[in-house]
This record gives structure tokens, C-alpha cells and sequence, in this order.
């Protein structure tokens, strides 16, 4: 296990470098460059004015060691004006070069400036992080027990009237993209004048202002704000669990093993929670782990439908104002989540299934 953990480390760190690599470049393209430079200066720039500003702000050197020094493991570029005012990637305008560090990037916690938040990227984007990190969670409750207990019901009883209920729900929740559920929910719930929100209020569920969507924000989180954007994400993920967990458990209802138990006289529920559940769970498992980056990155559209300040927001930001230290941060924690949660779906892959050898 020790080995297959390692080997599996190696593979995704040289996995990460090639995708940030290639993000890297994409955003440091000449136009991308270009364009920060008139955003950052003035629009009504010269040509020559945005080549100085390129050259002067550590733009101007090859991709490799542009790179490598914001990895961390190449030295720092440095500039020094007409006036002989030294500046670098590693220190400001003023500070003494020799009292800084030769490398700030990536490894040492440094992730650049947010032009667009107008601080450090890390902290800013760690607090967005985290506001994603309790929608996801929240939406983690709600699909993995509900997709779960459909899935196992409709595959106990294949061809029932419960199935084809179960599976026409899971078929049309899956197939009915975010963007549209989110809308069909608002003007459902959270219209004034066509949706439920004013009954809801005379009822005293909700105070009348909010409607769902006015107090989804990190600061003010409430049941009704959280209501909306967790579902609408939700009902996209448990049709296709759900699916997936039916199609298991169908297979292993018609196993050799649980016929033979069922002639021996177990009753069909021990049958189902002793013998079939654990196998019918290994493919699902699997499923449920690779939902966390899709959450990661499938909030893009739900939080800006709802404009929930998390990361997917920020991704949408960064994009559209071409910060290129923010989006580079993005990629980073994007890259990050995929990877470990593979890793952790292959383990317990195995834990589900002793019959897998590890090679």
C-alpha cells in the first residue's frame, strides 16, 4: 500500500507540473500580457509604453524561467530604473535586494498580488475557498444519503413500478443542466410574484426580504439563502449517483452469491445489508469521489446565479477582469482537488474491494 501511495504521489506532482504549465502559458500569452499591462497603466498606452511596462514587471523573460520563479525554484527577477530604483519579484520599490529572499513563489506561500481584489491572492483566495468548502458540503449532505437510498431501493426491485419512478426522476434530474433547475427554482421559491416566497413569509418561513437569494452571502449564511443554490446543485448530482448506484445494485442482486443466500433462507433484508450493499457500493464510491471537483468547478454557474461569493465567483472574476496571479491560484487549487481525490478514490476502491491487487 505504502508503495502504490508513493508511486501514486509521483504520478500527481508530475500531473500538476504539466497542468499548470500549461495554464501558465496560456495566461501569460502576449495579448493576456498586453491587456494587463493597459489595465494596470492606462488604456491609452503606446505600444512601446506597454513593452517597458512588460519588460519592467518580469513579463519580458522566457516562459520556463518565468515558470520556475513563480514555482519558487528559480531566483526572483529584479529591475532597476532610470533613476537606479531597484525593484523585484521578491521585494517592493526601497527595500534593501540583499535582505530578501532569492525565491518567492509558489512553494514559499507567495501567489502573487489580485489585481482584481486588490491584495494577496492567497488569503483571498483561501477565504473564498472556504465559503465554496461550506456550500459543497452542505450540498455533500444532501445528495450522497438521498442519490444513495434511490439508487438501493430502485436496484432491490428491478422492473417494479418504484424503479421506473426512481429511475425517470434520476434520468430527468440528471439531464437538466444547473443554469436551468437554478432558474426554474427562483421563479418557483423566490419570485415575488409568481413563486411561493409570499406564501412562505405569511407562513413565517421567511421574513419576507431575503426571498432566498438577497442574504447569500459568507456573512449572513441562513437556511433560506443556502436553500436555493444547494439544491439547485444537488439534483444534478443525485440523478447521476443514483443511476450509477441502481445500475450496481441491479448486478449484484442477480449475483450467484445472493441467490444462494436467498435458497438458504435469509430473509431479503439481511440479504441486502450484509451481502449486496458493500459490493453494490464500490462503483458509486468511486462516483462520489470524483463529484467533489465538479463541485469545485460546477459551482461556477450556481454561485453566479445566486451571486454566492465563492470560488467559483472569483474563477468568473479573475477571468473576466484578466487577473492572472488569481486565475493561476485557481488552477492551483483545482488541480490540487482533483488529484487528492483520485488518490482517495483509489484507496478506498481497494478498502471496498479486497479482490483488487495493488501492482
Amino acid at each position: 500500500m505504502l508503495k502504490f501511495i508513493l508511486r501514486r504521489v509521483g504520478l500527481m506532482l508530475l500531473t500538476a507540473l504539466v497542468l499548470t504549465f500549461v495554464v501558465f502559458y496560456l495566461t501569460n500569452l502576449p495579448p493576456n500580457l498586453e491587456k494587463l499591462a493597459r489595465s494596470e497603466g492606462s488604456v491609452r498606452m503606446s505600444d512601446e509604453a506597454v513593452a517597458d511596462w512588460i519588460d519592467q514587471n518580469g513579463h519580458s523573460g522566457s516562459i520556463y524561467e518565468r515558470y520556475g520563479q513563480w514555482l519558487g525554484i528559480a531566483p526572483g527577477w529584479t529591475y532597476t530604473d532610470e533613476k537606479g530604483v531597484t525593484r523585484g519579484r521578491c521585494f517592493d520599490a526601497g527595500d534593501d535586494p540583499a535582505l530578501a529572499p532569492r525565491r518567492c513563489g509558489i512553494l514559499q506561500g507567495d501567489w502573487g498580488y489580485s489585481t482584481f481584489a486588490k491584495k494577496e491572492a492567497l488569503p483571498y483566495l483561501g477565504g473564498m475557498l472556504a465559503s465554496t468548502g461550506w456550500l459543497m458540503l452542505w450540498v455533500m449532505i444532501v445528495m450522497v444519503p438521498t442519490s444513495l437510498l434511490i439508487g438501493v431501493v430502485a436496484g432491490m426491485r428491478e422492473g417494479s413500478r418504484t424503479d421506473r419512478v426512481l429511475s425517470t426522476f434520476s434520468i430527468a434530474s440528471t439531464a437538466t443542466p444547473e443554469y436551468v433547475s437554478g432558474v426554474i427554482l427562483v421563479a418557483l421559491l423566490a419570485s415575488p410574484v409568481t413563486g411561493l416566497s409570499p406564501i412562505l413569509a405569511d407562513w413565517g418561513w421567511i421574513d419576507g426580504k431575503s426571498l432566498f437569494l438577497g442574504a447569500a452571502s459568507p456573512d449572513n449564511i441562513s437556511f433560506w439563502s443556502f436553500a436555493l443554490p444547494v439544491m439547485t446543485i444537488a439534483l444534478y448530482g443525485i440523478g447521476y449517483i443514483a443511476r450509477m448506484t441502481r445500475a450496481s445494485m441491479t448486478e449484484v442482486m442477480t449475483a450467484q452469491y445472493i441467490r444462494t443466500a436467498r435458497l438458504k433462507g435469509v430473509s431479503f433484508g439481511q440479504v441486502v445489508m450484509r451481502h449486496a450493499l458493500r459490493n453494490a457500493l464500490i462503483a458509486p464510491f468511486t462516483v462520489i469521489m470524483l463529484q467533489f471537483p465538479w463541485l469545485l468547478n460546477g459551482v461556477v454557474i450556481v454561485e453566479t446565479l445566486f451571486n454566492y461569493k465563492g470560488f467559483g465567483w472569483t474563477l468568473v472574476q479573475a477571468a473576466g477582469n484578466n487577473d492572472i496571479n488569481l486565475l493561476l491560484g485557481c488552477s492551483v487549487v483545482a488541480v490540487f482537488v482533483v488529484l487528492v481525490t483520485q488518490l482517495i478514490s483509489d484507496i478506498g476502491y481497494v478498502f471496498l474491494n479486497p479482490r483488487i491487487r495493488l501492482s
